[in-house]
């Protein structure tokens, strides 16, 4: 799947399927590319010859900015709102059901969905850049659908302060102390050298296990994918609001005078 308007690549070798995914506002993400990374995800884990995967995005910036401003701001009804969150839920979704390890690549900060992201993969390894700050009260939505995998990978707690402070850029270290990350580091090489030799490592044990270890690590999520399109209609609904539309176009101006 590509479009000028970002897009979504997997390549395979030895095992490992890495996903990448790009879009040209801080890889941010509108529909089609939530579209094109649930199916890629759930393409790979479908596939006998692939023992892990890595998701990763492009660019040396952000690893994701969350949701697209564009297409929130374009959202016109609750069908529509529920249709553009629920692509959060199906990417979180794929990589529950996929039946191997998700290992993402964090090379710099996460905002909003970013965030979900980052905890919905198995195995996050980061970048000391990689700050993460959910965003989503800020614009008067809330963090609904990536709140379950957030919760999950970090605890209610620190799920609810980062949930609090949407101003608030927590660093790759904090996250780290906090279980979001299982490993940071200082240069860009040797987060990719990590990640090489973790994913080569998995590929190399049995599938079988590998399936049921993934089963009993996601045990108690069975209910998601209701669970995860209530959250999405929830959002669907904040986001026809005038506070959010307001906080939406301020954000934009704010960013254009950049």
């Amino acid at each position: 799947m590509s479009s000028n308007d970002g897009h979504v690549k997997t390549s395979t070798e030895g095992g490992i399927a890495t996903i990448t995914f790009h879009h040209p506002k801080s890889n941010s993400l509108p529909g089609h590319v939530l579209r094109g990374m649930a199916q890629a995800i759930g393409d790979a884990g479908k596939r006998s010859d692939v023992r892990v995967i890595i998701l990763r995005s492009e660019g040396d910036k952000a690893f994701c900015a969350g949701a697209s401003f564009d297409e929130l701001v374009a959202i016109d009804n609750k069908e529509k709102g529920l249709e553009f969150f629920s692509g959060f839920a199906h990417v979180i979704n794929a990589i529950r059901k996929a039946p191997v390890l998700v290992i993402g690549r964090i090379h710099s900060h996460c905002v909003g969905g970013g965030v979900g992201l980052a905890c919905a993969v198995d195995i996050a390894y980061a970048h000391e850049s990689a700050s993460a700050r959910l965003s989503e009260l800020a614009v008067g939505i809330g963090p609904f659908v990536v709140g379950p995998a957030v919760e999950r990978k970090v605890g209610t707690g620190t799920f609810g302060l980062l949930s609090a402070t949407p101003a608030m850029r927590r660093s790759a270290a904090w996250c780290e102390q906090r279980g979001m990350y299982a490993e940071v580091f200082t240069t860009v090489e040797d987060l990719d050298a990590r990640i090489d030799a973790h994913a080569k490592e998995l590929a190399a044990y049995s599938p079988e296990a590998m399936a049921e270890l993934k089963n009993v690590m996601w045990s108690g999520t069975e209910h998601w994918d209701n669970l995860l399109t209530e959250r999405a209609a929830i959002s669907g609904r904040l986001v026809l609001s005038d506070h959010t539309r307001n906080a939406i176009a301020k954000f934009k101006a704010a960013t254009a005078e950049k």
